[in-house]
């Protein structure tokens, strides 16, 4: 039986008027892995304090099993900034020891990328005083990891983490004995790590089995059962339902998810995006031209991000970019927005952008913009446009908008001065789509946002008719928004990947592996295999690129065979001919990524 490490009973804590926690009794034993979700202010943070002792209770008590060695992650860290970050993380032991330590070899390279802390001037003597916020809570987490717990308490581990990071932060936590609660946004790292939800709602706590994808279905279930009056959200948490069971399977495998219940729940819920009529409605929005890259290179001083590359963003794409912190994503936006904001005038250091006539570009950029501390909510949304259209017929007032993304009547007249920086965030993004434009570019759109939030905003990008950059460490909210995936690997190329994030994770994976073998002695001295040309490695980029093109055409052609086989389902003969050019069709496909596959190799 597994022992019992905190007891909550009876909690109850106020803020001003307001109940944040209103009689909650919860439990941790050994072994749970506990995901804390909800909106920003309901209280997931207090309750997470007052399980730690950190807060004391109103009413209620706290009790934790004797000897119980607790670790707790907040999100404001308590380190010396006169001290190393070898003495913070490793402290008095002698490089021969931590050195040997498999855990802490493992836990300095899954945060930092290498025992050598690539990225901090002084590696593990670097003084913590002037580093980042992000690498300060790199540190704080490390020295936790390191540590021996019973139970670790994480207030959002994932923030200032990169895609490996995450998926190297799961791994580690499922190996783990310890037990868990962590409050986190991060929908995939839920789905990953935990085993139970808590769900913090209006004063009180509800508990379900599994993983965000079970949680996801048991909410969807009881609040069909309660018949609510929320509607609106009750069809959200269908609609996310819906693309977990169809878009990515694997996430709901787990035995206690009743599959056929949820396929009858989501039965009558389409896909969340009709993209062929998105696309229809994009060019003719945008006409055939957004984008066009032509042998670009891009500089950070005298650092060269990306070289010579040839890409093109067309009516209604939706790309994920992703890659290695430093690799460019931010200043590959930058340079294209630049582009369209001068009208081409501005360009990189070498080759050209060339922008679309009708292009209308927002940029969500991750520092939150600075907005008159004195207007209230709502004013600051009619200052762009009193009515949006959100494109296949929807339209919204300032006020309707602002009620979808969480300001209800009363948070409308609310200074912007006494907003959160999550609401901030969410006022920013706000005002971006009130401004009907036809391209968005999204740098860490999540940042800040609860998950309420999120599936909010993802809802309104499911109708959104443009095209749209995305950049995330939320893997859930990339696959989610977008089609297809562009990865910058550090290498100065900017690949398609036809799976998506798995591919780059393997990619990267690879990668390590390969920097790891070149740095070892060659045991026997071999025949060098002979350079490619610069000529030769050229040559490749734009075939890879051209291939990358011709893959978009043929995705173009599968849907629109896929469509005309549905409409034709009544004419067996038509339906037969439509099969072979479809199966023809695909045979290309699977040549292409082959021949794809093998160039990205020598690339």
């Amino acid at each position: 039986m597994a022992v019992n490490l905190v007891n909550v009973e009876n909690v109850s804590k106020v803020y001003g008027t307001r109940a944040l926690l209103d009689g909650v009794s919860l439990g941790v034993s050994e072994g749970d892995r506990i995901g804390v979700v909800g909106r920003n202010g309901d209280g997931k943070t207090t309750l997470i304090r007052m399980l730690a002792k950190a807060e004391e209770a109103d009413s209620g008590r706290v009790t934790h099993a004797g000897g119980l060695r607790l670790g707790v992650l907040t999100q404001h860290d308590s380190l010396d900034p006169e001290a190393t970050v070898r003495h913070e993380v490793i402290g008095d032991l002698a490089d021969h020891e931590w050195a040997g330590n498999a855990k802490i070899r493992d836990v300095l390279t899954g945060l930092f990328g290498g025992l050598d802390l690539p990225g901090f001037p002084k590696g593990l003597d670097t003084v913590i005083a002037p580093l980042s916020g992000g690498e300060r809570r790199r540190i704080a987490l490390a020295k936790l990891l390191i540590e021996e717990q019973d139970l670790l308490v994480l207030d959002e581990p994932t923030n200032h983490l990169d895609v490996e990071g995450i998926a190297w932060l799961a791994a580690h936590l499922r190996e783990r004995r310890s037990a868990l609660v962590c409050v986190t946004h991060d929908r995939w790292f839920l789905d990953q790590v935990c085993t139970r939800m808590w769900d913090v709602q209006r004063g009180a706590v509800y508990e379900y089995e599994g993983g965000y994808s079970d949680y996801v279905f048991a909410r969807a279930e009881r609040e069909r059962i309660a018949a609510t009056e929320e509607t609106k959200r009750q069809n959200l948490v269908r609609k996310e339902l819906a693309w977990l069971r169809r878009g990515a399977p694997a996430r709901t495998s787990k035995p206690r998810f009743r599959v056929e219940a949820a396929n009858e729940l989501i039965k009558d819920v389409p896909p969340p995006r009709d993209s062929s009529e998105l696309m229809k409605f994009a060019s003719s929005r945008l006409g055939k031209s957004v984008f066009d890259l032509e042998d670009v290179t891009i500089q950070a001083g005298p650092k060269v991000l990306l070289e010579h590359v040839t890409w093109q963003l067309g009516p209604g794409d939706r790309i994920g970019l992703v890659g290695v912190n430093g690799a460019g994503k931010t200043s590959l936006l930058r340079a294209m927005e630049r582009a369209a904001r001068t009208e081409g005038e501005v360009q990189p250091a070498g080759g050209r952008i060339a922008v679309g006539r009708t292009v209308k570009l927002a940029y969500l950029s991750q520092e939150v913009a600075e907005l008159d501390p004195s207007w209230r909510v709502l004013e600051a949304v009619q200052q762009v446009r009193e009515r949006v259209d959100l494109g296949k017929g929807r339209e919204m007032t300032a006020g309707q908008l602002c009620e979808t993304f969480g300001f209800g009547k009363e948070k409308q007249w609310t200074p912007v001065g006494d907003l959160s920086g999550g609401e901030r965030r969410r006022l920013q993004l706000l005002r971006l789509l009130m401004d009907e434009p036809n391209v968005l570019f999204l740098d860490e759109p999540t940042n800040d946002l609860d998950i309420e939030t999120l599936t909010q905003l993802e809802d309104l990008l499911d109708g959104w008719p443009g095209s749209m950059i995305v950049i995330s460490h939320d893997r859930f909210f990339v696959e989610r928004t977008t089609d297809t995936v562009q990865a910058l690997l550090g290498d100065g190329t900017l690949r398609m990947l036809p799976r998506g994030i798995d591919e780059y994770l393997e990619r990267r994976h690879r990668m390590e592996q390969q920097a790891a073998a070149a740095s070892a002695p060659a045991p026997v001295a071999s025949a060098a295999a002979p350079e490619k040309s610069a000529a030769e490695l050229r040559a490749a980029k734009k075939e890879l690129q051209k291939i990358e093109r011709q893959l978009d055409r043929v995705s173009e052609k599968e849907s629109t065979l896929h469509a005309r086989i549905a409409e034709h389902a009544t004419d067996f003969a038509k339906v037969a001919e439509l099969d072979a050019e479809l199966r023809d069709l695909v045979g290309e496909r699977e040549e292409l990524e082959l021949r794809w596959l093998e160039l990205a190799e020598d690339a």
